[in-house]
């Protein structure tokens, strides 16, 4: 068996730790790739993901791998959680560091009214 990346042992650990205590709450999953960020609402007993946002909406101000294009995907995968009726999730920052764009996100998913 091959060793596994830093990035994949992290991605592991913390999807280990999610499981625990997850319960019944949808997982928020983030993605952050060099040029954009993404964001979904999973249901993992149901399998299917219940909201997505990212930073390619044509017409945002905020295009692209900065700060601010996290808290627009931030805000919006909030308000469309609210509208689809999940008010609380788990947070599964995959195996990125809770940083920068990531934790961007997080804070304007908070402000947007989602409980983590």
């Amino acid at each position: 068996m091959a060793k596994l990346s830093l990035f994949d042992r992290r991605r592991r650990r913390v999807r280990t730790a999610l499981k625990a205590r997850s319960g019944s709450r949808p997982r928020l999953s983030v993605h952050r790739s060099g040029r954009h960020i993404y964001a979904q609402i999973i249901d993992d007993t149901a399998g299917r993901t219940i909201v997505a946002a990212s930073s390619l909406v044509k017409g945002s101000k905020d295009i692209g791998a900065t700060v601010d294009s996290a808290a627009q995907v931030g805000k919006q995968i909030a308000e469309k959680a609210k509208a689809a009726g999940v008010t609380a999730v788990v947070f599964d920052r995959g195996g990125f560091l809770f940083h920068g764009r990531v934790k961007a996100l997080a804070d304007a998913a908070r402000e947007g009214g989602l409980e983590f």
